[in-house]
């Protein structure tokens, strides 16, 4: 497909608020591309076949883009149309080089505007849902809401946390002759009351004294998790994450998830980190669905079956954490070698039969072996003693990247690494 498309971003003012180079593209489109609402702010001068988003609009633009491949394309978006727009859609399927945007100010400039909040202080939400990892005294988000009960949903997420009495500010018809503000507590918000279709949420986090924010480094109290006892305990999960190494953007695979915990954790470290959570257990898999959703990462994808079987045709890893199943043959070399180079591999056993496995994966593929003592306080009688947990033997290894073969290569290499110090590069 070589579709060429420009996406034009509307603000609320509409088509006066547009400037000139917005202007000559839209009218000089042979197809215009858009919801009812943005279309219906085009002036009849503009010519071009109207064509609305198809539905489900992901799945059908390819087609729709394809029918009218050698015109001239304009697709017409809110505000910046990379920020959660359909520029990034559009870029994602056609590629960078077919599409051209000319953005409007977007919803989030104009409501940091209207709150007097510099960007640096504000943290931005897609999806309500991610509320929970944003949790903090203090905190000031701006919610990009998906419809008119979004405000409720968040009043009530952040009353059950014991942030009630944090300011809910709803920022209406952004830019437009419409625009509106409607302020209150989050424990104050109507039941049932709905919210203007278009608008963002403005929050201003205050916690009671009911509240406990989880903070985004690993290692959450093991009773942030809904779990059956299979659960990585904070100590040991504090340091497999320190060694898989959050990174933003990567994919984390969590064999034998448990009650999920790493994979969460993981995802709460970055947006954008990606978790496919492995479990052979229907109800713990259940569970960690929950749990994801009560830390604020739903995202989280939880694939149901036994390892190493069901780990074919997943997409390929970042990191890999095998909490459970581990002597599962086959498992750790199946994981090693779909992992990408650079990618860490962490790996926990308490039994000894595990303990063999993690020892004969060290010795074939290198890494570091380290066993794990923690002991809690804990009462005997009207004293207080030690109380130790089972050694949890861990081994960790950094799939290392492919080492230039070729000779000649490498001599190569060297010379022109050697050119470079001289100054003698051609």
């Amino acid at each position: 497909m070589n579709a060429q498309v420009v996406v034009v971003g509307i603000g609320g003012d509409g088509w006066a608020g547009l400037d000139e180079a917005r202007r000559r593209a839209v009218l000089g489109a042979d197809v215009l591309l858009g919801g009812e609402r943005h279309l219906a702010m085009v002036p009849a001068e503009a010519t071009a076949e109207r064509e609305p988003w198809p539905r489900p609009m992901r799945s059908g633009l390819p087609d729709l883009v394809e029918r009218y491949d050698g015109r001239s394309i304009v697709a017409l978006a809110s505000g910046d149309p990379l920020v959660s727009g359909v520029a990034t859609t559009l870029i994602d399927l056609l590629g960078p080089d077919s599409v051209e945007v000319l953005p409007a100010v977007s919803s989030v400039s104009l409501a940091r505007a209207r709150m007097r909040w510099p960007a640096e202080t504000v943290a931005v939400l897609r999806d309500h849902r991610e509320l929970p990892r944003d949790l903090a005294p203090g905190r000031r988000l701006l919610v990009l809401s998906a419809d008119r009960h979004t405000p409720g949903h968040v009043a009530a997420m952040l009353t059950g946390a014991g942030f009630g009495a944090s300011a809910l500010t709803v920022l209406a018809d952004l830019g437009s002759p419409a625009e509106a503000r409607v302020c209150c507590r989050a424990d104050e918000w109507p039941a049932g009351e709905e919210a203007p279709q278009l608008h963002v949420l403005a929050v201003e986090c205050v916690a009671g004294p009911a509240a406990l924010p989880l903070g985004l480094v690993p290692g959450l109290p093991d009773d942030a998790f809904e779990n059956d006892g299979q659960l990585t305990r904070r100590d040991l999960r504090a340091s497999a994450l320190s060694r898989l190494a959050p990174t933003p953007g990567e994919l984390l695979w969590d064999v034998g998830a448990g009650a999920g915990s790493v994979g969460i954790e993981w995802m709460r470290a970055h947006q954008s980190c990606r978790t496919v959570s492995v479990e052979a257990d229907p109800e713990r898999a259940a569970r960690v669905e929950r749990n994801a959703a009560r830390l604020g990462v739903p995202s989280l994808e939880v694939v149901r079956g036994r390892a190493p079987q069901v780990l074919e045709g997943l997409p390929r890893p970042d990191a890999v954490f095998v909490g459970g199943g581990g002597t599962a043959p086959g498992l750790l070399r199946q994981c090693w070698e779909a992992l990408r180079p650079g990618g860490r591999l962490v790996a926990h056993a308490v039994t000894i039969e595990t303990e063999r496995v993690l020892i004969d994966a060290r010795a074939e593929f290198g890494g570091e072996l380290a066993r794990f003592h923690v002991e809690h306080a804990d009462s005997i009688g009207t004293f207080t003693g030690w109380a130790p947990a089972r050694a949890v033997v861990q081994w960790c290894a950094v799939k290392p990247f492919a080492v230039m073969a070729d000779s000649a290569a490498a001599t190569d290499s060297a010379a022109a690494a050697d050119s470079w110090e001289t100054g003698e590069t051609s």
